[in-house]
Parts: C-alpha cells; structure tokens; sequence
C-alpha cells in the first residue's frame, strides 16, 4: 500500500527487548505535540493505515508500526502473544522518543491497543476498531483450524476467504484496487509468522484488561463485520469505561480502507476528548 504524500517521513527500525527490529513509519515529524500511534490488523503493515493517516495530518502526527512477523519487522519465530505485541509498540515508542500517544489499533492491532492502553502510561487515548477483547469459547479451536489450513496448503488458497471478510460487496466491486493491495499484502506473509499471530488471537482474553483502560476511548466497528462481531464490539464498549461506540452500516471487517472518512473523524473527536488542540 501506498504511502501517504508528506513533507516529512523518516521510516526505520528500533531494536525491542529481545533483540527483534521493530519496522515503523513516523509521519509529520516530531515537533508536533499531537501523536497518534497506529497498529494495523491480522496480515497487513502498516501502509494499511494510509488513508487515515493522510487524514489525520497535519493535526497530529502519526506513528504506523508494523507488528512483529508482518511487513519489514523481523520475521521472529512464534509463539506470540498480544502483550509481546503492546510491548514491542512500547519499545518503540520509547526508542523513537514518541510519547503521550493516542493509540489505535484495528483488528489484531485494536487487542494490541487495548492491552496497551491498559498497560502503559503513554497512552491518552484509544482506538479500539473492528475487534475485540475475546473471541470466545472456541477461539483457540478455531483458529488453530484456520492456521492448520495456511501451514498445509500457504496463503493463497485463503484469499477469498480473507477478501469476503475484510470487504462488503459493493465495496469490493468498486475498489478493486485497495482489494488488490490488500491481497499483496497479505501474500507477502510468511505462513509461520501467520499461524502464530493468529493462534495469538484465539489465545487472547483482555476482558480483564477493559477495566484498567482510565482513558478516552472509541469502538468502532462495521455493521457486517462477521470477523469481529458488532456484538463483541458492543461488549467491548460497555466493559470500556466512557469509551463511545459507532457502528458503521454496510462495512465489514477493515473500516479504516472501507470507510475512512469516519473512521478519522472518530479519532478527531478521539483526539479531542484527550484535549489536545485542533
């Protein structure tokens, strides 16, 4: 995916705690008081946030990361878990000097930026889109038998699957092209870097980290989103205190490409809601 047109890009690595380099792109500089931190979902990078960030700028600025196993980040060996994940955004944004951060996530990234939110005293805010805080009873089981099937038979044959999920209809018939960079994108994953990011997933249980989140918050999610239900968002949401909740109608799973009109305006007003100025 694209980068967004900006005067003022630095893209590199930092070194986390157990040696792995962390790849990210800093957006508008770091002389911009406003910060907003971005971590994108299951088999994505972080160009995957494109059009948001080009929204967000010049307000803010605006750290995407790419988290460990996806894009340049070091293809580290499983398993993982979603706190190595907030982690490794923390080292990140401890190594860069990019602090008191909003931080958003979709999907994986909306777990990760919940579990940093509740974690960590740099963040002021938090984007939890199209995800949840558990998946279920029978996440392990199921996603363990998603990931069995990409190590039998490799990524491509999941293609369809994935671009049914992440898309509406209508939306894929009229963007062939983001679909497209999706699909890339996530071709471009090795398939032991995607099974242990997706057993994380069915692993994860932040129920008890909802609590801990003392900072303004947002939950979106798609009105069609079957991957991260609107009921778990929902339940997301009343177990966030004060957090706001949208649904948007007719999306599906990755709002911030299918509508990211509203899903910057949320983080506007995310932003906002944290006092920082317009």
């Amino acid at each position: 995916m694209n980068q967004p047109i900006s005067p003022d890009v630095v893209s590199s690595h930092v070194t986390v705690r157990d040696g792995a380099r962390i790849g990210y792109s800093l957006y508008g500089g770091m002389q911009n008081a406003v910060r907003v931190v971005l971590v994108h979902s299951l088999a994505m990078d972080r160009y995957f946030w494109t059009p948001v960030v080009e929204r967000l700028l010049p307000r803010a600025s605006v750290l995407a990361i790419d988290a460990r196993g996806h894009g340049s980040s070091d293809k580290v060996a499983g398993p993982y878990t979603v706190t190595q994940f907030a982690q490794d955004v923390y080292d990140v944004v401890s190594g860069t000097g990019f602090r008191n951060v909003l931080i958003a996530g979709a999907s994986m990234g909306g777990c990760v930026a919940l579990e940093f939110a509740a974690t960590y005293p740099d963040a002021i805010g938090a984007g939890l889109i199209d995800t949840t805080a558990w998946y279920g009873e029978t996440a392990p089981q199921d996603w363990d038998e998603r990931m069995k099937k990409a190590e039998a038979v490799g990524m491509a044959p999941l293609v369809e699957f994935q671009t049914t999920r992440w898309f509406s209809d209508a939306f894929r018939a009229s963007n062939p092209d983001v679909v497209q960079r999706c699909v890339d994108t996530f071709l471009r994953n090795g398939v032991a870097q995607f099974a242990a990011t997706g057993r994380m997933l069915g692993a994860f249980d932040g129920r008890a980290l909802m609590k801990d989140v003392k900072v303004p918050a947002c939950v979106i999610v798609g009105e069609e989103d079957y991957a991260a239900t609107p009921a778990m968002a929902r339940a997301l949401h009343q177990g966030v205190a004060g957090s706001t909740f949208v649904e948007i109608p007719k999306a599906r799973h990755l709002t911030p490409l299918e509508t990211p009109d509203i899903v910057a305006n949320e983080l506007h007003k995310l932003l906002d809601r944290a006092g920082c100025a317009r």
